[in-house]
């Protein structure tokens, strides 16, 4: 059955997350694929912190080919007819009156529950599992996100590793980049870390003992949640566009940008600290080591949930490199020594970064979250 037109329903949780993650696969379906989309968001303003092209002014509007739609929260219009595929981005709940009118459809439509990344083995129970609706002639099917074969894998557009590699190898394009961001000429000596992170003490000792290390750090930091912590250094809370100096470190402090330079960002470092999971994602593509800030959830549920990912990703690596890595991810996670851990995950960095890059391809062997969730559909619909 042909399944060209997509309705995709994403509501904004922190600002970021699930909205960075549904506008990339609204872009990979629509640009890569050639899908008809249409993608609801009940938070238009965040939106457009990432999507500068967007107005959120507008109910409706096209941008980058798509047919973005602010999602009303009372009298969901009659004449929205659902699309072929519908697409509820982590678990948000669909009105009730759109659910019956995808069970009035001639041919109901694919209905798809997409989930948070994981790597925790239950996922792969209840990956691709069906859901009956408990009245109406409809099946949703949940489909996790996820680092192996036997997940629905990770977003990847077409050409962007042979874009990143081009980067990667581009200096005077690298200098161009950081010219445009207001960031003063590196030091060819200098190390390039950005850093995206929740709320996190540990952000402080970590910066601290980059201060006092032998090698000059320069740190990028786009406004967010991490600048308060980042601001503890110094003596006045840093500003957009500001520099500040601290023993052998150098921080500067970059506005929010998009997705497409938040990419470039990360392919422009040395080392990445990211957040959630949209930048988690980004950040295996860059091909650079990499730390990972995972929500922080009651109970330590989200160690749990980190302990997995790291399962997987070390895979391969000497011991000894695998235990270091591990080591500074709890410490950055639970406000531990940091700085001890960052000594001894230091020394595997050569280690490390290869190892990125072998991570890298091995993600997308058997092909992207879009090219398994196409596969998937083809083969229920």
């Amino acid at each position: 059955m042909n399944r060209q037109h997509w309705d995709i329903f994403c509501t904004v949780i922190d600002n970021y997350g699930d909205i960075g993650v549904t506008w990339r696969l609204a872009r990979r379906l629509a640009g890569d694929c050639g899908l008809t989309v249409r993608l609801w968001v009940d938070d238009l303003a965040s939106f457009a912190r990432i999507a500068p092209g967007l107005d959120p002014a507008l109910p409706q509007q096209t941008l980058a080919g798509i047919d973005v739609r602010l999602w009303p929260q009372a009298g969901w219009p009659a004449d929205i007819v659902p699309a072929d595929v519908v697409i509820e981005a982590f678990g948000c709940r669909l009105p009730d009156s759109f659910e019956q009118a995808m069970a009035a459809r001639a041919a109901p439509p694919v209905w798809i529950n997409l989930e948070y990344l994981s790597a925790e083995d239950w996922t792969r129970g209840c990956h691709k599992l069906p859901s009956p609706h408990p009245r109406l002639p409809l099946t949703k099917h949940f489909f996790f996100p996820g680092f192996d074969a036997a997940s629905g894998g990770l977003i990847c557009e077409d050409g962007l590793i042979a874009a990143r590699e081009a980067w990667q190898a581009d200096p005077e394009a690298q200098r161009d980049y950081w010219r445009r961001r207001n960031v003063p000429a590196l030091s060819e000596n200098e190390w390039k870390v950005s850093l995206f992170a929740y709320d996190n003490p540990a952000a402080a000792k970590l910066l601290q003992a980059w201060a006092d290390g032998p090698q000059p750090v320069r740190c990028l930091v786009p406004e967010g949640k991490a600048l308060p912590v980042v601001s503890s250094l110094f003596d006045h809370p840093l500003q957009v566009g500001e520099h500040a100096q601290l023993g052998r470190l150098t921080i500067d402090v970059l506005p929010l940008s998009d997705q497409d330079d938040y990419d470039r960002l990360l392919w422009s470092c040395d080392f990445n600290c990211v957040r959630g999971e949209d930048s988690l994602v980004r950040s295996q593509w860059a091909a650079r080591p990499m730390l990972w800030h995972i929500y922080p959830q009651d109970d330590e549920a989200h160690i749990a949930k980190l302990q997995a990912f790291l399962d997987q990703y070390c895979a391969g690596l000497p011991d000894e490199a695998a235990a270091a890595i591990r080591e500074l991810h709890l410490a950055w996670n639970r406000d531990g020594d940091i700085a001890t851990a960052w000594r001894n995950a230091a020394r595997w960095l050569p280690a490390w970064r290869r190892h990125a890059t072998n991570w890298q391809q091995q993600l997308l062997q058997g092909g992207d979250l879009a090219a398994r969730l196409l596969h998937f559909i083809a083969e229920i619909g």
